[in-house]
């Protein structure tokens, strides 16, 4: 059993290892690294270093300029025809020097990581924001200008905020019902339970979906809770964003791990909602489809046949 439970950890930890080092940083570094340096021309050859800024590159319409993307990269699909540089910290930096790029965009938090040994290379580099809806909306803008797309950026921006205003007015005069977001887990158990606490651009589109995210706050945006405690909040709803494939695969009847918990009301009343899209995680214009994925389960009754 406790080797099965190695394996687990070893297997589940890399993605969710990338939104707490994410968030960890965000949280004490301000507002650093939000403009990319100046430099003449539109880039021609792009390295995008987290998910998150490919899919805004795909976007603004720059993806056709990108020649290599992170290991963690999924969408658009056509990501798996490029070349891949490595980790979310630790990027293969000889391969990213052979590639000749004249941009490297990353998510803000991995400055510390690349940005020193990117401009090494008298490469420019863009670190993006990720920690807030707000976030996601100014890393739209500024890939844009980077790219030299700001048309599109501006377009992109103002649709995903629509997106998340529509479904504030739709949610707005609905109960808040009670949601905890669990954000990763071991698979087919209930070990190693991280929610999305409140701040975080999770917990933000939860609230525009007309839910009242319970997790207690976390200076991350994420916070790790024991069983214990999730009995003790009781929610509403659970929405289970737990992205790890064991083998490759999701091999799990998600309501049947709940069960596990059956006095909580969300168990009860068969409220448990697993979603596995990645691109739920990523504070990117995929936003906006997020709040109203969550408005239908948190909401079903006021989404139906909508």
């Amino acid at each position: 059993m406790k080797r099965h439970a190695e394996k687990n950890r070893i297997a589940f930890t890399p993605l969710f290892a990338v939104l707490i080092a994410l968030l960890a940083f965000v949280a004490g570094c301000g507002r650093k690294g939000l403009t990319p340096a100046s430099a003449p021309g539109k880039p021609a050859r792009i390295i995008s270093l987290s998910p998150n800024t490919t899919e805004i590159l795909y976007g603004v319409g720059a993806f056709s300029r990108v020649v290599a993307v992170s290991d963690y990269c999924t969408y658009p699909p056509q990501v798996a025809k490029l070349p891949r540089v490595g980790g979310w910290n630790n990027p293969n930096m000889e391969q990213i020097a052979s590639l000749r790029p004249d941009l490297v965009v990353f998510s803000e938090a991995q400055s510390q990581f690349v940005k020193e040994k990117v401009e090494a290379l008298g490469v420019r580099t863009l670190a993006v924001p990720g920690n807030t809806l707000d976030d996601a909306l100014k890393a739209i803008e500024l890939v844009g200008e980077a790219t030299g797309d700001n048309d599109a950026a501006h377009k992109l921006a103002a649709e995903t905020r629509a997106q998340i205003d529509a479904v504030r007015q739709a949610t707005a005069q609905l109960p808040r019902r009670r949601v905890l977001c669990v954000v990763d887990r071991v698979q087919g158990t209930l070990r190693d339970i991280y929610t999305a606490a409140p701040g975080s651009f999770i917990a933000q589109a939860i609230e525009a979906a007309g839910g009242e995210t319970v997790s207690p706050p976390a200076s991350t945006g994420w916070g790790k809770l024991q069983k214990e405690a999730i009995v003790s909040l009781d929610p509403d709803v659970i929405i289970d964003l737990m992205m790890h494939k064991e083998g490759g695969r999701f091999d799990e009847d998600t309501l049947a791990v709940w069960s596990e918990l059956p006095t909580l009301r969300a168990v009860r009343e068969r409220r448990v909602y697993a979603v596995r899209d990645e691109t739920v995680l990523h504070p990117s214009q995929f936003v906006g489809n997020t709040a109203r994925k969550f408005a239908e389960l948190i909401h079903p009754e006021a989404f139906e046949k909508k």
